[in-house]
This record gives C-alpha cells, structure tokens and sequence, in this order.
C-alpha cells in the first residue's frame, strides 16, 4: 500500500495492534511497520522505538534503520533465531510508551541563504503560489521540521512538513547536478542536499553547513525524530560561513 498523508492522535496505537506490523523480509532482516501514512508526528515515536531497540537487543542486532513508516532490524542469525527475534520485537513493541516529554527531542538550526544566485526556483515558486520570495521565504524559514527518514545520499534528511501554500511538485526533468548546500521542496517535503548530486527538487536557497563528515564521531548534526529550524542569511554571512555561488545550473 503506497503511504497517504494523513494522521489522527490513535492511529499509530491502532496500527500497531495489528499482529501483521512485523514481518521477516530476509534471513536476517525484521520489518516493523508502525504506520502505511506519511506524517511527521510518526517520527518521534519510531525514533523512540529504534533507539529503545538498539539498546534492549545490542547483543543480537547488527543494525537498525527508521524510515517513514517502518524499522528494519538486520539481526544476527548466529545468536538468535527470525522466531525468536521477533518474539522479543512483539513483546516490546506491545509495552513501548511513546514518552512526548522526552529531553531527547531537539532543534537544529540551519543558516540559509535565500537568493536567486544559488536558488534558480525561488521566483518560480512564487509565481506559480502568487506571492513575493519575500512571503515563500517567510513561509519556508518560519516552520519547525521533522526528521522523518535519512536516506539517498549520506545525510539526506527527509524534512516534513511544508507549509500548503509553498508546496511544489518534484521536476519533471531532473538536474544533472544539485550544488552542495541546496535546500530544495518536493510536494510537503523538504531537505538539504548535503553533496553535489543530481536531482529534481525545487531549489529555494542554499545551507553552507557540513552535514556529513565520515571522519567524525557524530557524521550527521541530526538524527530521525529532530526538529529542524531553518534561519536566513545575508549573503556576507553566507559566504563567510563557506557558502558558494552556483554559477553554471545544468
């Protein structure tokens, strides 16, 4: 079933009632489905879970991976069996307790700059939405967003959600090559790219902040179920921060 958009405050307790929500997708790999709908207000709890997983089965798992709607536990079939991995999987998930209070959850800020020279979309967007860039950044800058998956490239946050009146369909015609830094929307989503790649999201401005570094201990500033803020920025400050200019879109 392809993940809808939508959320109510029981769904994912209701959902998670069903004995079906884990399942063995490999010899060594576990799926725990928590949700079928896309919403940012899912990632507290599966961030939650995968962390109260890694630490209660450290001895038997190799890893675990969130993503919108599911977790997928690769487990060590050495030291423990898909039965009894997944035994141990319903027993917790059926006694987990999202705690909403948690200190865990936190707000990373990320610089932006907004501006034609690194954002080829930005007036476009406004056209399409009839507002000033002045409102699309207002819009953009002003919400508060949740981790809700990392993937595609290393330290690629999904972000949701955006805001209705700035909301963009995806390219239909991809960019052979997305600069670092740029902050792109696609439908309610939103991200950063944190390397040069292709792809098709509309580019509103460019984050000259480092979102992954394979050399040090903490590789990604975020994890699933952080809150992302995004705060403007001149172009002084921009490139003081070691921003660059895009000066070739392809």
């Amino acid at each position: 079933m392809k993940p809808q958009l939508a959320f109510s405050n029981s769904y994912v307790q209701k959902y998670m009632l069903n004995k079906n929500n884990i399942q063995q997708v490999s010899e060594t790999a576990i799926m725990i489905y928590i949700a079928d709908i896309i919403d940012p207000k899912n990632s507290l709890y599966i961030a939650q879970l995968s962390t109260q997983i890694e630490t209660q089965f450290t001895a038997f798992i190799f890893e675990v991976i969130p993503s919108y709607c599911s977790i997928l536990i690769e487990f060590n079939v050495a030291k423990i069996s898909y039965l009894e991995m997944a035994s141990k999987l319903k027993m917790l998930v059926s006694t987990f307790v999202l705690n909403r209070q948690s200190n865990n959850v936190r707000v990373i800020e990320l610089p932006v700059y907004y501006d034609q020279q690194v954002a080829p979309d930005l007036v476009n967007i406004a056209t399409a939405k009839n507002m000033s860039t002045e409102q699309v950044i207002a819009i953009h800058s002003q919400q508060t967003y949740s981790v809700c998956a990392i993937g595609f490239a290393p330290g690629f946050a999904f972000l949701g959600s955006v805001n209705d009146k700035i909301s963009m369909p995806r390219h239909k015609k991809p960019r052979l090559m997305i600069p670092k830094g740029s902050v792109g929307i696609t439908e309610k989503q939103t991200a950063v790219y944190p390397d040069s790649s292709p792809g098709g999201w509309q580019i509103i401005g460019n984050c000259p902040s480092t979102l992954f570094n394979p050399n040090s201990e903490q590789m990604m500033p975020f994890s699933i179920g952080d809150n992302i803020k995004f705060t403007p920025i001149d172009k002084s400050e921009f490139l003081s921060l070691g921003g660059e200019i895009c000066q070739d879109w392809k």
